[in-house]
């Protein structure tokens, strides 16, 4: 948490909120947050993967109707119908006291682009001279897909090539700051890098490049730079490919898998949320849903969305949901209770009545935030309509066939004494919306516009060419009302992103290798 930046205000650093037990080191680092710069320095802005920014104060729930278009910039990425995800959820951090955006194209190639105007300050490159053991697909691209993470104790940025390789570059201009190490397989499809207390974690799944389902952990401070591994299957299934990767939570690092067996005997983690050591990544606890052999028939896998941890009154939550628009909160103490199937508290179904494998549910991830009266809420992005025997929201704005951001207040449930869900607000129609993200009591969201199709009909074409186009949305975060939309502004799509919020900016990433930024009219 400590960061060389602040400048000595506020500080706390990793050591102490260890010694304070992580319950109150969430609240404290939630506290360090609002003293911290306003930056974005990993996927989902936290090790949590909260989705808040605490620290944006420019925009507000009373300006951001008067966002504008700042720039966009079109980056030398090659676009390919069988890559979809062409580059990186954006990142931003402040270098030499100006923001900087960075993004990682998937042929290895790092960006460093200046935040007032567009332009490159820097860029990277570092192909990938192996061969492939498989050609290249639109389920496995054999390409670069884990979004980065920034050191600002160290001024370093880290990065997860396509062939396998970690490297660790300079903010500032892009200098090696360590040998690239070998992380996981080549060509393998890793998601988003973590970086806990000097250790950079990342999820494997879906077996491209031949790679079996597994987590990776590497103890930068270890100067050997070892591998740990844990492996959740014996080959492709049950798999973590939630676009956050791995979480911190209260007493290690959490994740959630996909379809697959689940015999804990024989080493078999499917349809489970999982809890980790540090470090050395031996098991701690887990849950996995009653109905895992249901959600293993119907392909409704927990993999589809990484969990969100935040802490609320005497716990801290461990929120789960995926393509069964299902929300499960758990205690992060005690993920399932004795029998690893007992969760605090299970949600209706939200959508996904159809029960289908693709175009529907949960695909990314949650956001959650607190207002300034302490209320305590969560948001799910909900692919396909809303369930219609699910209960009622107090906040609407007309049918979502396509979409929606559906929020949710955390209180007690005065019967049981544990967290429950109110349903509060669900958004105007989306199509196939992204995470969202909150700074400011702002909800941010895009609809992506992408084609979901998958099974029989589905091909690199068809999963290349959009439904419609990317628009980026301004939410109140109290109601769901519509503050702003891009409207045609953005004129492609994009596959497994976010929107960024940092420094009165938001910024957008693309599938044509476009970064758009949009900030306030002077």
């Amino acid at each position: 948490m400590e960061r060389a930046d602040l400048k000595g205000r506020h500080k706390l650093t990793r050591s102490r909120i260890a010694t304070l037990g992580f319950g109150v080191g969430l609240a404290l680092c939630s506290m360090a947050a609002l003293a911290a710069e306003n930056e974005w320095l990993t996927w989902g802005y936290d090790q949590e993967r909260t989705g808040w920014n605490q620290a944006e104060k420019t925009l507000t729930k009373d300006n951001v109707s008067r966002l504008e278009l700042k720039w966009k910039a079109q980056l030398p990425i090659p676009t390919s119908e069988v890559v979809l995800s062409t580059m990186t959820a954006p990142l931003v951090a402040s270098v030499n006291g100006r923001d900087v955006v960075f993004i990682v194209g998937n042929d290895n190639t790092v960006f460093a682009i200046d935040s007032d105007t567009g332009k490159v300050t820097w860029q990277k490159a570092f192909p990938n001279t192996l061969t492939p053991k498989q050609p290249a697909t639109w389920l496995c691209g054999n390409s670069q897909n884990a979004t980065p993470v920034i050191d600002k104790d160290s001024g370093i940025i880290y990065i997860s090539t396509s062939d396998g390789k970690l490297r660790g570059l300079s903010i500032a201009n892009g200098e090696d700051r360590m040998p690239a190490t070998d992380f996981t397989n080549p060509f393998a499809r890793n998601w988003s890098l973590n970086l806990i207390d000097g250790v950079i974690y990342s999820s494997t799944a879906r077996g491209c490049g031949g790679s079996i389902s597994h987590f990776t952990a590497m103890d930068l401070k270890d100067p050997n730079r070892r591998v740990v591994e844990f492996y959740t299957s014996v080959g492709r299934p049950a798999g973590a490919w939630g676009r956050g990767g791995m979480v911190r939570g209260p007493k290690g690092i959490y994740t959630q898998t996909a379809d697959g067996p689940y015999d804990p005997a024989t080493g078999k983690y499917g349809e489970t949320v999982m809890l980790l050591n540090p470090k050395d990544l031996r098991l701690m606890d887990s849950y996995t849903p009653a109905n895992w052999q249901y959600l293993n028939t119907k392909d409704l896998d927990l993999g589809s969305a990484n969990p969100v941890v935040f802490p609320f009154q005497k716990w801290t939550i461990v929120a789960s949901a995926a393509k069964e628009s299902v929300i499960t909160l758990l205690n992060g103490d005690d993920l399932g209770g004795p029998d690893h199937h007992t969760p605090m508290y299970q949600s209706a179904r939200w959508g996904n009545d159809e029960v289908l494998l693709a175009g529907r549910g949960l695909w990314g991830a949650m956001a959650t935030w607190q207002d300034p009266q302490g209320r305590r809420f969560l948001l799910m992005p909900l692919w396909g309509p809303p369930s219609k025997d699910a209960p009622k929201f107090k906040y609407s704005y007309g049918d979502s066939p396509e979409g929606s951001v559906m929020a949710f207040e955390v209180a007690v449930d005065p019967g049981k004494g544990v967290p429950m869900l109110i349903p509060t607000w669900i958004s105007r129609d989306m199509h196939v919306p992204d995470p969202p993200v909150v700074a400011n009591g702002v909800v941010y969201a895009i609809q992506t516009g992408e084609n979901t199709a998958q099974g029989r009909g589905a091909t690199a074409k068809t999963r290349s060419t959009p439904i419609t186009n990317t628009v980026l949305y301004a939410l109140d975060g109290e109601t769901g009302k519509e503050l702003y939309s891009s409207d045609k502004l953005i004129d492609s799509w994009v596959h497994y992103s976010e929107p960024v919020v940092a420094g009165g900016r938001i910024y957008v990433s693309t599938w044509d290798g476009r970064l758009y930024a949009f900030g306030l009219k002077k």
